[in-house]
């Protein structure tokens, strides 16, 4: 960041306190920068990462206590036995560096991991709640890694308010009790059930108090002995074994938690119009969203806007070509290559939007063939929609962009020490032959859908910083906002409560009633014929730097709250 954005941050008066919620407006006004900035999916979170900038925590501070709130408070979309993606800006050096703490499959995964003796393949079901969907956690050594490069307080003094409020209680929201009564595969798991019951054993209701003594043992652990404490000793035993229980159980050892290595590096960037957005390299699939967003660049969708039929089918039938290309091609580079570049080639973006025409394609787009891009097998991965994301900047200009995630709603239906486990594996394909770039080995990581962005000014200046949950989803979510506030100069909370639209092979899913009708006609008659269905749920939080004043977002279709010091 420059000196002059240095100065003008740190100048500017200080910020409103608390945290708000942007669904009581329709567009929340900017505030003065400077302060620092929240934005999570929850307000307990929120209040943590706040507290932690107001006793002079930076961003990545603030972003450990954040996570470490949110596995409590919405423990049926991230926690301490997850994974996390996590783009850090350094304001001294404008450095845009990426942590890839994604989960990777033990040793003795394999091709018939999800497969009975006699070589039936699972069910959904039956993989999702089995022990070897879980893979090694990496958030913890992610976020452990990126404190020890850039954090400022102590590890140990993260985790106070969430280790005080697993022993004091919050009260049951409307949105955790839907995933508590809903009709998934886990909420009826034996742990999940004896996890949030009342004391005469039935279930938790809206308002009831929640309490859970063994998430705060094992944060007090967390707090005293950072990553190592879930990699080795008593957590790390009943990981290793709770996995290894029926049905279908997983052999993870003490190797394998303790032997998770961190992936870090620079963040992938393009430039993008009057700016440059950065998103993690593979196995996340930024390289989806920037394809997306720089098909749309060719395009006439920045004359148009979110009244106009033609902007949206330009939207969907780019998203089904990025889709195609990034379910084909993007895996675990460790293990296959993966064609970035050929992804991102100008003249293979322009062979892909050559194929965009008035109204949509009748059939799916296939992948195409991008520079350098290796032969693989088809992809076979079916992705739930589940994960939160937040965003954090502090007074100096430090910020986090970071997505978080035990995979589908309550991870594998397993607890330990008050932790859901993940089910992450599940994200890989399961195809025959093991050939295509998601499929399952030993060691590897599953592709990814999280592609947390964060955006600067061509003179490399932060700009703003977005995300969201949604399995598959993400990338149209993310890709929406961004177009939204790209390219139609929309305030960034109205970029994100524009209506949801998630164009992937032959359907149009999508928030239908949130479209007027007269646009939900004129896109039917184009071939977009958007109907409801999985993948809506949207969670997008970021803010936005203009002019001095900072922009704050959350997304109204959850329970997200953003607030300053």
């Amino acid at each position: 960041m420059s000196a002059v954005l240095l100065l003008m941050l740190a100048s500017t008066p200080a910020g409103c306190g608390g945290a708000r919620n942007p669904a009581l407006a329709a567009s929340a006004p900017a505030t003065p920068a400077g302060t620092g900035f929240v934005s999570s999916a929850h307000p307990l979170a929120t209040e943590a990462g706040l507290e932690v900038l107001r006793h002079g925590g930076n961003a990545i501070d603030a972003a450990i206590a954040v996570q470490a709130m949110l596995g409590l408070v919405e423990p049926q979309s991230s926690g301490l036995a997850g994974g996390a993606i996590l783009l850090h800006y350094d304001a001294a050096t404008g450095r845009i560096d990426s942590y890839i703490g994604r989960e990777r499959a033990p040793a003795s995964a394999g091709p018939a991991m999800f497969r009975d003796e006699d070589g039936t393949a699972l069910s959904d079901a039956q993989a999702m709640l089995s022990g070897r969907a879980t893979g090694i956690p990496g958030v913890l050594p992610a976020l452990e890694r990126a404190h020890r490069e850039h954090g400022r307080l102590p590890w140990s003094g993260l985790f106070d308010a969430t280790i005080a409020r697993a022993r004091e209680g919050f009260p049951i929201s409307p949105r955790l009790h839907r995933h508590i009564a809903g009709e998934f595969p886990q909420a009826s798991a034996a742990d999940v059930v004896r996890l949030f019951a009342r004391a005469d054993g039935t279930p938790l209701q809206v308002g009831d108090i929640f309490r859970n003594p063994a998430y705060a043992d094992s944060v007090r652990a967390i707090a005293r002995d950072g990553a190592a404490a879930l990699q080795q000793g008593p957590l790390a035993d009943a990981i290793a074994a709770r996995v290894g229980q029926a049905p279908h159980p997983a052999r993870m050892t003490r190797q394998d938690l303790a032997h998770y290595e961190v992936e870090h590096g620079p963040a992938l960037c393009r430039p993008l119009r009057a700016y440059v957005v950065c998103v993690p390299p593979p196995p996340s699939s930024g390289v989806g969203l920037l394809q997306l967003l720089l098909l749309l660049d060719g395009t006439d969708i920045a004359r148009r806007g979110p009244d106009d039929a033609q902007a949206w089918l330009l939207f969907a039938e780019a998203s089904r070509l990025m889709y195609a290309d990034r379910d084909h091609f993007v895996g675990d580079p460790e293990f296959v290559p993966v064609p970035v570049d050929g992804l991102l080639d100008p003249g293979y973006l322009d062979s892909r939007r050559a194929l965009i025409g008035p109204r949509a394609a009748a059939r799916a787009p296939v992948h195409g063939q991008p520079p350098a891009a290796a032969a693989t097998a088809a992809d076979a991965t079916g992705e739930p929609g589940g994960t939160s994301h937040f965003v954090v900047i502090d007074r100096d200009g430090n910020a986090v962009s970071m997505t978080t995630t035990i995979e589908s709603f309550f991870g594998s239906g397993r607890v330990v020490g008050g932790m859901l486990l993940n089910n992450q594996l599940t994200d890989f394909s399961w195809s025959p032959g093991g050939a295509a770039a998601n499929a399952i080995a030993p060691g590897k990581r599953p592709r990814s859908s999280m592609s947390p962005a964060i955006v600067l000014d061509r003179d490399g200046r932060l700009v703003g910083a977005i995300g969201s949950p949604g399995g598959n989803a993400i990338l149209a979510y993310v890709g929406k906002a961004l177009v939204g506030r790209l390219y139609w100069d929309l305030p960034l909370q109205q970029a994100v409560d524009l209506p949801n639209l998630v164009a992937r092979g032959e359907r149009f899913n999508g928030e239908a009633q949130r479209f007027a009708p007269a646009l939900h006609a004129e896109l039917s008659a184009l071939g977009v014929e958007v109907v409801p269905g999985s993948g809506e749920d949207s969670g997008l939080h970021g803010f936005w730097l203009q002019d001095g004043q900072l922009q704050g977002a959350a997304d109204p279709r959850r329970e997200g709250t953003y607030g300053q010091p």
